[in-house]
């Protein structure tokens, strides 16, 4: 690669380097303006449907009551689960550890 520019004469390669230099500039300019102008329309935007649209409120869980638990009866609680879950890895690494 070094045989090929030297062997090109000097002002075609001083021209050829301040094109690259020039597409360099002009390439990366345009993507910073680009960037600069999708930071701000997304901005604008947010601005606009905080605006129009209410903040929506979490909702706030009901406490838990015995009729909802009756009412799906085959269903086990997270606690019954996580008991269980914990029993059998108690029992795993007992065992492999005989």
């Amino acid at each position: 690669m070094l045989t090929l520019l030297t062997n090109m004469p000097r002002d075609v390669l001083i021209r050829q380097l301040q094109d690259g230099l020039v597409l360099l500039v002009l390439g990366m300019g345009f993507v910073f303006i680009f960037l600069a102008i999708l930071v701000f329309a997304t901005k604008g935007m947010s601005r606009v449907c905080s605006r129009f649209a209410p903040a929506i409120e979490p909702k706030k869980k009901a406490p838990a009551t015995t009729a909802s638990a009756a009412s799906r009866p085959a269903a086990q609680s997270s606690a019954a689960k996580d008991a269980e879950i914990a029993a059998a890895i108690a029992a795993a690494y007992s065992k492999s550890r005989n």
